[in-house]
Protein backbone atom coordinates (compact mmCIF):
# COMPACT_ATOMS: atom_id res chain seq x y z
CA UNK A 1 0.00 0.00 0.00
CA UNK A 2 1.78 3.07 -0.99
CA UNK A 3 1.64 6.07 1.06
CA UNK A 4 -1.22 8.58 0.62
CA UNK A 5 -0.70 11.93 1.16
CA UNK A 6 -4.10 13.18 2.33
CA UNK A 7 -3.28 16.26 2.83
CA UNK A 8 -2.49 16.87 -1.13
CA UNK A 9 -4.69 14.70 -2.16
CA UNK A 10 -7.65 15.80 -0.05
CA UNK A 11 -7.02 19.84 -1.57
CA UNK A 12 -7.91 18.55 -5.14
CA UNK A 13 -11.81 19.20 -6.40
CA UNK A 14 -14.72 17.10 -7.73
CA UNK A 15 -17.54 18.08 -9.40
CA UNK A 16 -20.91 17.31 -7.49
CA UNK A 17 -23.42 14.89 -9.99
CA UNK A 18 -26.26 16.15 -8.39
CA UNK A 19 -25.49 19.52 -8.27
CA UNK A 20 -22.35 19.78 -10.33
CA UNK A 21 -20.70 22.57 -7.89
CA UNK A 22 -17.04 21.55 -7.29
CA UNK A 23 -15.88 20.76 -3.46
CA UNK A 24 -12.88 19.74 -1.93
CA UNK A 25 -12.17 16.20 -1.87
CA UNK A 26 -11.06 16.68 2.26
CA UNK A 27 -14.58 18.28 2.58
CA UNK A 28 -16.25 14.42 2.23
CA UNK A 29 -14.12 13.04 5.32
CA UNK A 30 -14.19 16.44 7.59
CA UNK A 31 -16.98 15.23 10.05
CA UNK A 32 -17.09 11.41 9.12
CA UNK A 33 -15.53 8.64 7.73
CA UNK A 34 -15.70 8.20 4.18
CA UNK A 35 -15.10 5.47 1.60
CA UNK A 36 -14.18 6.25 -1.33
CA UNK A 37 -14.71 3.65 -4.68
CA UNK A 38 -13.25 5.10 -7.87
CA UNK A 39 -14.98 3.81 -10.57
CA UNK A 40 -13.17 3.60 -14.03
CA UNK A 41 -16.03 4.41 -16.33
CA UNK A 42 -19.17 4.85 -15.57
CA UNK A 43 -20.74 3.36 -18.42
CA UNK A 44 -18.07 -0.36 -18.01
CA UNK A 45 -20.15 -3.48 -17.21
CA UNK A 46 -17.94 -4.66 -14.56
CA UNK A 47 -17.94 -1.01 -12.58
CA UNK A 48 -21.36 -1.00 -12.35
CA UNK A 49 -21.89 -4.45 -10.72
CA UNK A 50 -18.86 -3.38 -8.29
CA UNK A 51 -21.07 -0.68 -7.78
CA UNK A 52 -24.39 -2.72 -6.97
CA UNK A 53 -22.07 -5.01 -4.86
CA UNK A 54 -20.57 -2.24 -2.88
CA UNK A 55 -23.64 -0.40 -1.72
CA UNK A 56 -25.13 -3.47 0.11
CA UNK A 57 -22.98 -2.21 2.69
CA UNK A 58 -24.77 1.44 2.43
CA UNK A 59 -27.38 0.64 5.46
CA UNK A 60 -24.51 -0.71 7.38
CA UNK A 61 -22.12 1.98 7.01
CA UNK A 62 -24.70 4.29 7.47
CA UNK A 63 -26.01 2.75 10.82
CA UNK A 64 -21.93 3.20 12.00
CA UNK A 65 -21.44 6.83 10.56
CA UNK A 66 -19.76 6.10 7.52
CA UNK A 67 -20.08 7.74 3.96
CA UNK A 68 -20.22 5.92 1.14
CA UNK A 69 -19.40 8.38 -2.13
CA UNK A 70 -18.51 7.22 -5.54
CA UNK A 71 -16.26 8.64 -7.61
CA UNK A 72 -15.65 8.62 -11.76
CA UNK A 73 -13.16 10.06 -13.76
CA UNK A 74 -15.30 11.98 -16.29
CA UNK A 75 -18.71 13.09 -16.90
CA UNK A 76 -19.46 10.86 -19.72
CA UNK A 77 -22.03 7.79 -18.76
CA UNK A 78 -23.02 9.62 -15.79
CA UNK A 79 -26.76 10.69 -16.08
CA UNK A 80 -26.82 6.81 -17.52
CA UNK A 81 -24.89 5.46 -14.52
CA UNK A 82 -27.27 7.68 -11.89
CA UNK A 83 -30.59 6.40 -13.84
CA UNK A 84 -29.73 2.90 -13.75
CA UNK A 85 -29.69 3.25 -9.67
CA UNK A 86 -26.00 1.07 -9.56
CA UNK A 87 -24.73 3.08 -6.70
CA UNK A 88 -26.27 3.86 -3.07
CA UNK A 89 -24.37 7.13 -2.19
CA UNK A 90 -23.43 10.38 -3.47
CA UNK A 91 -21.31 10.35 -6.69
CA UNK A 92 -18.94 12.76 -8.03
CA UNK A 93 -16.21 13.27 -11.15
CA UNK A 94 -13.25 13.79 -10.88
CA UNK A 95 -12.77 16.31 -14.28
CA UNK A 96 -9.12 16.82 -14.49
CA UNK A 97 -7.81 12.88 -13.28
CA UNK A 98 -5.70 14.25 -10.49
CA UNK A 99 -7.01 12.29 -7.57
CA UNK A 100 -6.79 8.87 -9.40
CA UNK A 101 -2.94 10.19 -10.41
CA UNK A 102 -2.16 11.34 -6.69
CA UNK A 103 -3.69 8.06 -5.58
CA UNK A 104 -1.63 5.68 -8.31
CA UNK A 105 -4.54 4.56 -10.46
CA UNK A 106 -3.21 3.22 -12.92
CA UNK A 107 -3.56 3.94 -17.05
CA UNK A 108 -3.48 1.31 -19.16
CA UNK A 109 -2.08 1.86 -22.86
CA UNK A 110 -3.91 0.38 -25.80
CA UNK A 111 -1.48 -2.68 -25.50
CA UNK A 112 -1.79 -3.38 -21.85
CA UNK A 113 -5.67 -3.03 -22.26
CA UNK A 114 -6.35 -5.79 -24.21
CA UNK A 115 -4.50 -8.79 -22.08
CA UNK A 116 -6.20 -7.36 -18.55
CA UNK A 117 -9.77 -6.71 -20.17
CA UNK A 118 -9.69 -10.50 -21.03
CA UNK A 119 -8.43 -11.58 -17.97
CA UNK A 120 -10.01 -14.41 -15.72
CA UNK A 121 -11.37 -11.63 -13.25
CA UNK A 122 -12.59 -9.77 -15.51
CA UNK A 123 -14.73 -12.23 -16.79
CA UNK A 124 -15.93 -13.77 -14.00
CA UNK A 125 -17.47 -9.76 -12.96
CA UNK A 126 -18.71 -9.45 -16.07
CA UNK A 127 -20.51 -12.58 -16.04
CA UNK A 128 -21.69 -12.37 -12.59
CA UNK A 129 -22.81 -8.49 -14.03
CA UNK A 130 -24.82 -10.47 -16.61
CA UNK A 131 -26.68 -12.82 -14.58
CA UNK A 132 -27.87 -9.86 -12.84
CA UNK A 133 -28.84 -8.24 -15.54
CA UNK A 134 -26.43 -5.45 -15.19
CA UNK A 135 -25.12 -4.15 -19.04
CA UNK A 136 -22.65 -1.86 -19.49
CA UNK A 137 -20.82 -0.08 -23.27
CA UNK A 138 -17.58 0.82 -24.55
CA UNK A 139 -18.36 4.28 -24.38
CA UNK A 140 -15.46 7.26 -22.90
CA UNK A 141 -11.87 6.65 -21.27
CA UNK A 142 -11.48 3.14 -21.34
CA UNK A 143 -7.66 3.42 -20.42
CA UNK A 144 -8.19 4.16 -16.93
CA UNK A 145 -8.19 1.99 -14.08
CA UNK A 146 -9.78 2.50 -10.41
CA UNK A 147 -9.75 1.14 -7.24
CA UNK A 148 -10.72 2.49 -3.13
CA UNK A 149 -9.51 5.22 -0.77
CA UNK A 150 -11.06 4.45 3.10
CA UNK A 151 -10.40 7.27 5.08
CA UNK A 152 -10.44 7.82 8.95
CA UNK A 153 -12.84 11.08 10.09
CA UNK A 154 -10.86 14.45 9.82
CA UNK A 155 -8.58 13.12 7.91
CA UNK A 156 -6.89 11.28 10.88
CA UNK A 157 -5.53 8.19 8.70
CA UNK A 158 -5.62 6.08 5.45
CA UNK A 159 -8.12 2.87 6.71
CA UNK A 160 -7.46 1.43 3.18
CA UNK A 161 -5.75 2.00 0.39
CA UNK A 162 -6.64 -0.34 -2.74
CA UNK A 163 -5.41 -0.33 -6.82
CA UNK A 164 -6.87 -2.43 -9.21
CA UNK A 165 -3.83 -4.44 -10.78
CA UNK A 166 -6.81 -5.64 -13.54
CA UNK A 167 -10.20 -3.92 -14.22
CA UNK A 168 -11.65 -7.21 -12.26
CA UNK A 169 -10.12 -6.34 -8.96
CA UNK A 170 -12.43 -5.13 -6.15
CA UNK A 171 -12.26 -5.36 -2.43
CA UNK A 172 -14.42 -8.19 -0.63
CA UNK A 173 -16.57 -6.66 1.27
CA UNK A 174 -15.77 -7.80 4.35
CA UNK A 175 -12.27 -6.03 3.65
CA UNK A 176 -13.69 -2.78 3.52
CA UNK A 177 -15.87 -3.41 7.37
CA UNK A 178 -12.80 -4.80 8.46
CA UNK A 179 -10.89 -2.03 7.69
CA UNK A 180 -13.54 0.36 9.43
CA UNK A 181 -13.89 -1.73 12.07
CA UNK A 182 -17.48 -2.38 11.56
CA UNK A 183 -19.62 -5.48 11.27
CA UNK A 184 -22.19 -5.52 8.28
CA UNK A 185 -25.07 -8.04 7.00
CA UNK A 186 -24.36 -7.76 3.29
CA UNK A 187 -23.62 -11.15 1.39
CA UNK A 188 -21.66 -10.65 -1.54
CA UNK A 189 -23.13 -12.15 -4.77
CA UNK A 190 -22.59 -15.43 -5.69
CA UNK A 191 -19.31 -16.43 -8.19
CA UNK A 192 -21.06 -17.80 -11.49
CA UNK A 193 -19.37 -20.98 -12.77
CA UNK A 194 -16.95 -19.34 -15.24
CA UNK A 195 -17.23 -21.20 -18.81
CA UNK A 196 -16.60 -20.34 -22.66
CA UNK A 197 -20.47 -19.45 -22.88
CA UNK A 198 -20.43 -16.82 -20.08
CA UNK A 199 -17.14 -15.24 -20.40
CA UNK A 200 -16.11 -15.55 -24.01
CA UNK A 201 -19.33 -13.16 -25.17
Amino acid sequence: MAKVDLVKVGNNLLKSGETGKSVELLSLWQDQPVVLFFLRRFGCQVCRWMATEISKLEPDLRANGVALVGVGPEEFGLKEFKEGGFFKGPVYVDEHKKIYKDLGFKRYTALSLVPAALGKKVREAASKASAEGIQGNFSGDLLQSGGMLIVAKGGEKVLMHFIQDSPGDHLALEDICKALGISANAKAGQMPVCNDDVCTR
